[in-house]
């Protein structure tokens, strides 16, 4: 696919996932844009799931939705609780996803954290927390129960250990739901993981998935409840997995889709930001505005040059298969 490329560059209002500046490429292909943005720990094998999301989404588009909006979480960083519940407050959404395990011996802020949100949300708002498989079985089992008790209850814990056996072992000694994400979507094949038994929930990233198609296909697999969840996309990306939530035959949770408001800003003159914890499923990717690539055109030439020859590379992986 021969195509046009540019890579970006969006500072973040918070530090999320170790990084300040979202970094990432669009592609033009017959049907507009995709966006194309693995992280820099993914190596070019893995980020071939990354371009091939981007790549159905500019020459192949979607499946038809089944409905035509989602409900949204809002996303909590590993920020103090005062600016936790004002990110709560401000989103109008009635579930909030709360970052923990994001330093070595934060349970106390992690706990501080929850209960501010707690405060925010109210009795009746949902609260889960994502760990990023960071924790040991004890550990997770640990911190599990204080923030269970924080919350006021938990609706699940995302990832809170590295492998399935982890997962599997903290099930059986907790009572809190637990989610499986990196499980799924950083396996060797994704279609393959037997996360029945380890997990209650499935969280799923169109992105790395390799794009909708295919990430319904992993969905009726895993056998679980589903949540789509972003992998930090602008709204070129995010629409992707925003197809992928209104595609779903159920959708019984909340969305992890509201990750635009960590951006300083967008590609996208009306981006896609959940209003009242909703966001409208597309049915086609949005336009970038010129002007919004200009202002976050990638100022440093080596590092463009750097995204460009990451493309070619995962570009012929994927050409490969």
């Amino acid at each position: 696919m021969d195509t046009e490329t540019f890579v970006y560059a969006i500072p973040l209002r918070t530090r999320f996932r170790g990084i300040t500046v979202r970094e990432g490429m669009l592609i033009r292909g017959p049907l507009g844009w995709g966006e194309f943005c693995p992280f820099p720990e993914y190596d070019d094998r893995e980020a071939t799931g990354w371009l091939a999301t981007a790549v159905e989404q500019a020459t192949v588009g979607w499946p038809a939705p089944v409905r035509d909006r989602v409900p949204v979480n809002c996303t909590v960083p590993a920020v103090d609780p005062d600016r936790a519940a004002e990110i709560v407050r401000a989103s109008g959404c009635a579930t909030a996803k709360v970052k923990v395990a994001d330093s070595s011996g934060s349970l106390a802020e992690d706990l501080a954290r929850v209960a501010a949100v707690r405060e925010a949300i109210g009795a009746t708002g949902a609260i889960r927390v994502d760990a990023n498989a960071v924790w040991d079985v004890d550990t997770a089992v640990r911190c599990i129960h204080e923030l269970d008790t924080a919350a006021g209850r938990l609706e699940y814990v995302e990832q809170p250990c590295r492998t399935i056996e982890e997962l599997a072992e903290v099930r059986r000694r907790v009572d809190v739901p637990i989610a499986a994400d990196e499980s799924i979507r950083r396996a060797e094949d994704p279609l393959r993981v037997a996360v029945a038994g380890a997990a209650d929930v499935a969280v799923l990233k169109c992105t790395p998935l390799g794009g909708v198609r295919r990430s319904l296909t992993v969905a009726a697999a895993a056998g679980l409840p589903t949540v789509v969840s972003s992998a930090l996309e602008t709204s070129v990306g995010l629409s992707a997995q925003i197809a992928l939530a209104g595609a779903l035959p159920d959708l019984e949770f909340a969305c992890g889709l509201g990750t635009l408001a960590l951006f300083e800003g967008d590609l996208v003159t009306e981006s896609l930001r959940p209003v009242d914890g909703w966001l409208t499923v597309p049915t086609a990717a949005p336009e970038p505005d010129p002007a919004l690539m200009q202002k976050y055109r990638h100022p440093d030439a080596d590092r463009v040059e750097w995204w460009l020859q990451r493309y070619e590379r995962v570009r012929a992986l994927l050409d490969g298969a």
